[in-house]
């Protein structure tokens, strides 16, 4: 199985030329203040893709970003057990992710940070389709 997918569904300019407009021109001066705001947000970027970087915890969070659902029905979804959901919930939860309410029995989950969601529509929409 390869892991490259046919990307000839993607624009490939119209992506370049995307992310040329919004990325900065690191190969400028910067002064210390920009540098060291860009490296505090590359820190968060890099603890938000260590947080989403698992198979299991990215398909939860495919599974959220439609609305919010119980554990059950996240297991379910995955055909998986129990245990592996929740500790991949936990790890999602700690990181500030997903957040849960108890409602009897059951606990619901839904996404609490809307870049998970805008980077689980990018990646679905980069391998996924």
């Amino acid at each position: 199985m390869s892991l490259h997918h046919d990307r000839s569904k993607i624009d490939e300019n119209n992506l370049v030329a995307q992310v040329s407009s919004i990325l900065p021109r690191i190969d400028e001066p910067m002064d210390d203040a920009t540098w060291t705001r860009i490296r505090t947000n590359a820190q968060t970027a890099s603890d938000f893709l260590k947080a989403i970087s698992h198979e299991g915890r990215l398909m939860i969070l495919c599974a959220l970003a439609n609305g919010e659902k119980s554990v059950a029905e996240i297991e379910t979804m995955l055909a998986s057990r129990q245990a592996a959901v929740s500790q991949q919930l936990s790890r999602l939860r700690l990181e500030g992710l997903v957040t849960a309410r108890r409602d009897g029995k059951q606990i619901y989950y839904r996404l609490t940070d809307e870049r998970a969601r805008l980077i689980i529509e990018r990646v679905y929409e980069l391998f996924c389709t």
